[in-house]
């Protein structure tokens, strides 16, 4: 399945959105839990979107068959990678964990490639994806990640540097799984406004018991406005909208190309730093953010087919 110029536009709209959010995030979790921030996150989500589909009457009666695969999307799509990548990201540095999260695309691949008729390994997808991995790797400072996880290892051991990794690597394979099995809901009429309602509100039924049992929100006190106009930002903008996009890509490109995203949210997110933050970019960041454009040129192919002879294309 290829990508048209408009889903590029939105793939790389969806980065900027999901890099976005780690400015909303960094605000809320200064007086929330982490896992009241995924809640409050998925839940007023679906509040926006069922409010949406609503005012639009694009809302559709709700059946048992349709509300499993809903739950065993939120599942896999949001409660098992937020939580895994939360819990890593206490042992391990935030840079390893968004590279370790950039393996998405490499199980989105092996997994379409036996689940999927239509989106087989291809050489071009591979060698992009590995490249789009190396880039997020030096863009992020893959030198810097490494000395941090000795000095993490150094204090916590080797099985507590070691099952942060799994964890994150468990979280990336989730998102393959779910990007793969969301494929199913084109065939079932489903909308993307649909699908990220149900999957949205399907998140919010399966954590509801989490947050309540290990949260106990009544016992915390009242957030400032600054954490709720952050929680507004990344329910509305950096979820229910993104997943608009997403899924509207993974209906029109494929379950590969839909989980590209993981390649360019690290980017857009050292981008938004030097525009809205006034960060400076490093040789580091140019270097990595040329690999990343190399991959996601490779994984296109339209360019290298132009240049090819009629009989070598199909290897594309």
């Amino acid at each position: 399945m290829q990508m048209s110029q408009r889903d590029w536009f939105m793939l790389i709209l969806l980065s900027i959105l999901w890099g976005g959010s780690f400015f909303f995030v960094a605000v809320a979790v200064k007086e929330m839990s982490p896992l009241a921030v995924v809640f409050v996150r998925v839940f007023l989500a679906a509040l926006c979107l069922g409010a949406y589909l609503w005012w639009r009457g694009g809302l559709r009666p709700l059946s048992f068959h349709l509300a499993k695969a809903f739950l065993v999307m939120g599942f896999f799509n949001n409660v098992v990678p937020f939580s895994l990548i939360f819990w890593a990201q206490t042992s391990i540095p935030s840079g390893l964990a968004s590279i370790l999260n950039a393996t998405t695309p490499i199980f989105s691949l092996v997994i379409a490639h036996f689940a999927l008729i239509d989106e087989k390994m291809q050489i071009n997808k591979l060698m992009g994806v590995l490249l789009g991995l190396l880039g997020v790797a030096v863009l992020i400072g893959w030198q810097d990640v490494w000395a941090q996880s000795q000095q993490s290892q150094s204090s916590g051991g080797e099985q507590g540097q070691l099952l942060p990794i799994f964890a994150c690597l468990l979280a990336a394979a989730s998102y393959g799984i779910a990007v793969v099995y969301g494929r199913r809901f084109k065939q079932m009429g489903i909308t993307a406004s649909m699908l990220a309602l149900g999957q949205l509100s399907a998140a919010s039924i399966w954590m509801l018991p989490v947050v309540l049992i290990v949260v106990q929100p009544w016992t915390l006190s009242m957030p400032g406005m600054a954490v709720w106009l952050s929680l507004l930002g990344l329910a509305v903008a950096s979820t229910a909208f993104a997943y608009l996009l997403y899924f509207k890509i993974l209906e029109n490109a494929g379950a590969v190309n839909a989980a590209l995203v993981t390649l360019l949210i690290p980017a857009s997110a050292i981008l938004l730093g030097y525009l809205v933050l006034d960060e400076q970019l490093q040789s580091q960041h140019y270097a990595g953010l040329a690999l990343i454009s190399l991959g996601l040129v490779v994984i296109d192919g339209r360019l290298f087919s132009s240049l090819l002879p009629n009989g070598s294309k199909k290897a594309l």
